[in-house]
């Protein structure tokens, strides 16, 4: 065979997927439903599965499929189904098809207890090209059903992750250090080492959020049940000191404080979310009337090139956040942003005590803080972060 080559080798990461900028949307997360067949006791989503006003509001398949067409046509490669549980929407594999026929690689986030045989099917001959990620309650009924508040659900749960052993689809598990599940994670560990394709520990859910919806329903129960400062970094280091190590060196390449940015989580663009009504917000958690965009009313071209980027340059003019975020160079610990704000406290800029407290404990655990000292009052962060311990 002579003439053109079509195949050129070059090496990774002199490779450019654009030929000149990045495209204004890469990865799109999609709340399907915030329905779910649980009822788990930490959830700041949930609503009941057979709510019927929420059931009405949701997009149907062909609003969804319009969105991803629009989402392909923008330079999206990612897109995340979730809710809720996305499984409890009967067009769930339509909607999954359609986004597999545009090339987008899927990610789905279940709790497994949906999964039928033909949908197990389907995502072994139409792969998602990425592993299904499933949340694991607890490894026995007693303690699995103690979370989800749902008879029948933890029998539910095996099954599916049954099926998805059977068909070879690839997952993932992740827990929740719950009351129930916090004497179970050397099993919870042990069992997950034992899945097909296990690499590493599995992530676990510590820091729970707040319902982003401020409807007042369940707040009281979730901070009941949230890891405190110590227990956040006992168990970080169950495994030794590695994630001390890191810990250090977010710090070191995150540098500095925020200033007056509100939005220093965020690249410069990239992704966006979409919740159950066509509501789009940079986050899922992000709720704030000024910080969403609802899609009926325009389009998500003009969504994610025109008002995110207007929401992404916002900044704070509130004292406390400047003086303490503004300044504090423990940022790349921080959970602090302005979605947890708002699901604490209404705002964008309110700092958040809890989190305030865990970046603390980690960076007095790192060596970069004294006990009870403050690090937005630091002004040798730099020499600190080069430091070790």
């Amino acid at each position: 065979m002579t003439g053109t080559a079509y195949v050129k080798k070059i090496r990774s990461g002199e490779a450019r997927l654009w030929p000149s900028r990045r495209p204004p949307l890469t990865r799109l997360d999609i709340e399907l439903t915030e329905r779910c067949n649980n009822d788990c006791i930490h959830c700041s989503v949930n609503r009941p599965a057979g709510d019927r006003e929420a059931r009405a509001r949701e997009w149907g398949a062909e609003s969804w499929k319009k969105l991803l067409d629009e989402a392909a046509a923008l330079g999206c490669l990612v897109v995340r189904l979730t809710g809720g549980e996305p499984l409890l929407r009967d067009d769930f594999g339509e909607i999954y098809i359609h986004a597999r026929r545009l090339g987008l690689r899927v990610m789905i986030f279940t709790n497994a207890a949906l999964m039928t045989p033909g949908l197990a099917r389907l995502l072994k001959d139409m792969p998602p090209l990425e592993a299904v990620e499933v949340s694991v309650y607890g490894m026995k009924e007693h303690t699995y059903e103690a979370v989800t508040r749902t008879p029948g659900s933890f029998d539910a749960f095996r099954r599916g992750l049954g099926l998805l052993r059977e068909h070879g689809v690839p997952f993932i598990v992740k827990g929740a250090v719950l009351p129930a599940t916090r004497g179970e994670m050397d099993e919870f560990e042990a069992w997950a080492a034992g899945l097909p394709g296990a690499a590493g520990l599995p992530s676990y859910a510590l820091l729970f959020d707040l319902r982003s919806r401020r409807d007042g329903r369940k707040n009281a129960l979730i901070s009941s049940l949230r890891t405190d400062a110590d227990e956040f970094v006992r168990v970080s280091r169950r495994h030794g000191e590695e994630a001390v190590g890191e810990w250090r060196d977010f710090c070191a390449r995150s540098g500095g404080g925020r200033g007056g940015r509100l939005f220093s989580c965020l690249p410069s663009g990239g992704s966006a979310a979409v919740d159950p009504y066509g509501r789009l917000q940079y986050c899922l958690g992000l709720r704030h009337p000024a910080t969403v965009y609802d899609l009926a009313a325009g389009s998500l071209r003009e969504a994610v090139t025109e008002f995110l980027p207007a929401v992404r340059d916002m900044r704070s003019a509130g004292p406390a956040y400047l003086e303490r975020c503004g300044r504090c160079f423990l940022k790349g610990l921080c959970e602090q942003c302005p979605a947890k704000s708002w699901a604490e406290h209404g705002t964008l800029d309110t700092p958040v005590e809890y989190f305030c407290g865990i970046a603390h404990a980690q960076a007095v655990a790192a060596g970069l803080l004294e006990p009870g000292e403050k690090a937005w009052a630091v002004t040798d962060e730099a020499a600190r972060t080069k430091r070790r311990r």
